[in-house]
């Protein structure tokens, strides 16, 4: 039975809970504050799954921090993520850490020193891009090797969503000026928490072979009104270092919400989809053959998280985390795109990304 501490007692952490706590995992629930705790044997995690459980454990930080947990998972605010990861690989590694989505904010703080601090531990370092490893991902992934598309001629890629959900998950925050989410330099705004999209079109970009993104042109809508500072639409096109073009926009406004990723190829194109209804993600796609086919693929909310926590659990028995689509550089390849996106709107030129450099602010040129 593996131990797992849970850093962050809201929505994502209530969600990770119950999905370590379903594979049988042994779950402590940390939070600096009480409330938090309170709301989540209460009211959260009840009220989606069920009942509470006891034999999760809800402590304060300090009530645990000279114990080795196998699994850390850091569910707070962006801005707080690198403080804490750096912390918990100075003190006590675990053998896997999970790092909630976006890993940092676009300053790429402590960037370099978490990834040394990795190498160093051999903690295996992972950021919670989870729509990488869900049903339908892998799916579309075995119909790719197959050499479904031929050679792809563009990727396009949103997660177009109304935020207004966030905050019903988040009862406690009356907008977004109540959290990071308001904040683009936080995390937060359409660049940060819907940075699926970005992530989602580096996944598919790597598994067909077509490079990493090198340089990036945007237009992005701020609003600032003195009490808030983040982006509702960020909208960027790129091109990878083979040459690929593609578009991803992101939003937080966007009702019902539309999440998507198309693939189109010399051969036949691939279109994926969260949540195709209620219950379902979805592929479309054709071959060669322009015979068109649908598949949908069963789910509820908790499954969006499984694919991800038995890939961790398959990296805790010993699998090779190299190739990880969560793996660490991933999640910062993301806030590379992101930041270089903010920085090409600023300027209102394109900008360069140079990997060599590095993963801090250097990395990005204007062109």
């Amino acid at each position: 039975m593996y131990k797992v501490k849970i850093l962050g007692a809201g929505s994502i952490g209530n969600h990770l809970a119950q999905g370590c706590f379903a594979k049988g995992w042994q779950v402590t629930i940390c939070d600096l504050d009480p409330l938090a705790l309170e709301r989540t044997r209460n009211d959260i995690y009840p009220s989606r799954y069920g009942a509470w459980d006891d034999n999760i454990r809800l402590a304060a930080p300090d009530e645990v921090e000279n114990e080795d947990f196998d699994l850390v998972i850091v569910g707070t605010p962006p801005d707080t993520h690198m403080a804490i990861a750096v912390k918990a690989l100075t003190t006590r590694p675990p053998k896997v850490l999970l790092i909630e989505k976006p890993v940092c904010t676009p300053e790429l703080e402590k960037a370099r020193e978490l990834l040394a601090l990795q190498e160093k531990t051999g903690c295996f370092v992972a950021v919670g891009y989870n729509h990488t490893l869900t049903s339908h991902s892998r799916r579309a992934a075995e119909l790719l090797a197959g050499g479904l598309v031929g050679q792809p001629l563009t990727i396009s890629a949103g997660f177009r969503e109304f935020w207004g959900g966030i905050f019903q998950a988040h009862p406690w925050l009356s907008g977004p000026k109540d959290s990071y989410l308001g904040f683009a330099a936080r995390g937060g705004g359409a660049g940060g928490e819907h940075s699926h999209a970005v992530n989602i079109w580096q996944h598919f970009a790597d598994l067909t072979g077509m490079g990493k993104i090198v340089e990036v042109s945007a237009m992005v809508d701020m609003v600032d009104d003195g009490l808030v500072n983040y982006d509702r639409l960020f909208q960027v096109n790129v091109k990878t270092g083979t040459g690929l073009l593609g578009a991803i926009v992101q939003d937080v406004v966007t009702e019902p919400p539309e999440k998507k990723l198309r693939i189109q190829g010399t051969a036949g194109f691939l279109e994926w989809q969260v949540n195709a209804d209620s219950r379902h993600d979805a592929l479309r796609y054709a071959g060669a053959d322009n015979k068109i086919t649908e598949e949908l693929f069963a789910k509820t909310r908790p499954d969006d998280f499984r694919g991800e926590l038995d890939h961790l659990g398959e990296i805790l028995a010993g699998a090779s985390g190299e190739k990880s689509p969560i793996r660490l550089t991933a999640g910062l390849n993301t806030m590379l795109v992101v930041a270089a996106a903010y920085l090409a709107n600023q300027n209102r030129r394109s900008v360069k990304i140079n990997y060599e450099a590095g993963y801090g602010l250097e990395a990005l040129e204007l062109i």
